[in-house]
């Protein structure tokens, strides 16, 4: 029988089910952690496991679902026959239950779960233009343009806003290069394209009103656990940038809206982000700064970081040195490539003398995973070979109807899934417009209502007219007629060269 403890989630079991109980303390769960191994493993399991077990303790969690497997988590396991046997086999049989998690889908295209939002305003100039996929010189034209959006009050909400701001920004761009540098044209132009790129992959839903509440994250149940929100990303996975973007803006909010909450039992929120290569991948060195210096502080807000990945070495050596926690399934040694991650991989595991993690990884039987835990003072543990117990949780996705249905029950639908378009950036330099095309057109009607010059030479050659004939008049009776014709005569000649 197992032995299961209130302060730690259960593992499994070491030597194949018939050693001692594997645990992961909750107090240590937010100095972060490390899921590898190969595809078809056990990975997705293992995290299913930890997941549970996080819920079940009050703590709320969040995870992406790359292929929509991990959706079951809102339904009871169907207690199939090898989940059985394996619980039997770690002595976990009496213990061993069918339970449905407290569960919220979510889903950046609103389609699979509640819309996740924020304003391009929340975003950094940093997280866009690595979104955008722009050059030094564009990400510094965009700086140019949240600098010009702080300074006259326009607030930036969704892409139309910034596509507005973009424009008056080319229309003003000698002035303001004067100011804050060179705006190029062909700059303006890179930044419009991207955006366009990024509304053709439906991100343009990503940004707008209401916005994502990260406090609705961090709920629990009346029954006192964790909500797991689980975002679907089988779609979002064919837009890698958006999707790293996203996880890296979900966790810099956090580390600057969460109170420092020091050590605590358990933590506040953990996280588990499924192929974590996609945060690294071609990343400028500024950007995996950033990363570093989250992972490295946000523990100190009770949050924790779990990276799902296939191999320890897509994870850079700086944050792969603060997950303190780590379960390695399987890897394969097939490249000599492969032969170096192994090698690299054993070497960061506190060793036990009972075998050579270098030759154990490359055998290791599906659900099988070399385990180190924090223990302790927060020393890692000798890493064992354990068997990992089944899920409570039904294993693989549930039907779109299941799906719908949660949604329906979730008092997060009135919230965010109706799009609110208020008042911002785009309707301000609208009005803007309509109010100085309104002002040229009166400024034009009164011009044009003003005599022309040459309607004035007219008015001035009538008059002059008008004169000549009283001047006739005037002088035709002590003039002869033919010597006052004459005058007429100069006198219009002369106004007609005036």
């Amino acid at each position: 029988m197992a032995c299961l403890q209130s302060d730690s989630i259960f593992l499994g079991k070491t030597d194949d089910g018939a050693g001692e109980n594997e645990y992961l303390p909750l107090k240590w769960g937010n100095r972060h952690g490390l899921i590898a191994g190969a595809t078809g493993t056990g990975k997705t399991v293992t995290l299913q496991v930890l997941a549970e077990g996080f819920s079940a303790a009050g703590v709320p969690v969040f995870l992406s679902d790359i292929k929509g497997d991990l959706s079951g988590l809102c339904r009871p396991s169907a207690m199939e026959e090898f989940l059985g046997k394996r619980a039997a086999k770690i002595g976990f049989a009496e213990e061993y239950a069918g339970a449905a998690f407290p569960t919220v889908f979510w889903d950046l295209f609103g389609e699979q779960g509640h819309p996740v939002r924020t304003t391009i305003s929340e975003i950094s100039p940093l997280l866009l233009s690595r979104m955008l996929e722009l050059n030094d010189t564009q990400e510094g034209v965009m700086n140019i343009v949240f600098r010009v959006a702080d300074e006259q009050g326009l607030l930036l909400l969704d892409l139309k806003d910034l596509r507005a701001l973009l424009g008056v920004v080319n229309e003003q761009r000698a002035e303001i290069s004067t100011v804050y540098g060179n705006v190029s044209p062909q700059s303006i132009g890179a930044i419009q394209r991207g955006l366009l790129r990024l509304e053709d992959q439906g991100a343009d839903k990503f940004f707008g009103e209401p916005a994502l509440d990260l406090k609705d994250f961090m709920r629990t149940d009346r029954e006192g656990r964790g909500m797991i929100n689980i975002l679907a990303a089988d779609r979002l996975m064919n837009s890698p940038r958006l999707y790293a973007t996203f996880l890296l803006w979900m966790l810099s909010e956090l580390f600057e809206e969460l109170p420092e909450a020091g050590d605590a039992d358990r933590p506040k929120l953990v996280f588990f982000f499924d192929e974590a290569h996609l945060l690294f991948d071609e990343a400028p060195k500024v950007l995996l700064d950033k990363v570093e210096q989250v992972v490295r502080l946000i523990r100190s807000k009770g949050v924790g970081i779990f990276f799902i990945t296939q191999s320890p070495d897509d994870i850079p050596d700086s944050v792969l040195g603060q997950l303190g926690n780590r379960v390695q399934h399987a890897l394969r040694a097939f490249t000599p490539k492969q032969q170096k991650a192994i090698r690299l991989a054993s070497q960061t595991y506190r060793p036990n003398p009972a075998f050579k993690v270098e030759e154990v990884i490359t055998t290791l039987g599906v659900g099988e995973a070399l385990v180190s835990t924090l223990e302790n003072k927060g020393e890692p543990s000798i890493v064992q070979r354990t068997l990992i117990r089944p899920p409570s949780s039904l294993l693989g996705p549930v039907s779109a109807e299941v799906r719908r249905a949660v949604m329906g029950e979730s008092r997060l639908g009135s919230k965010y899934d109706e799009t609110v378009d208020n008042e911002s950036a785009y309707e301000i330099l609208q009005a803007r417009a309509e109010k100085a095309a309104k002002v040229a057109e009166q400024e034009a009607a009164a011009k044009a209502a003003e005599p022309k010059p040459a309607a004035r030479a007219s008015n001035r050659q009538s008059v002059g007219e008008a004169a000549v004939k009283s001047i006739t008049r005037a002088v035709s009776s002590s003039l002869g007629r033919s010597i006052a014709n004459a005058l007429v005569r100069g006198i219009l000649g002369a106004l007609k060269r005036k």
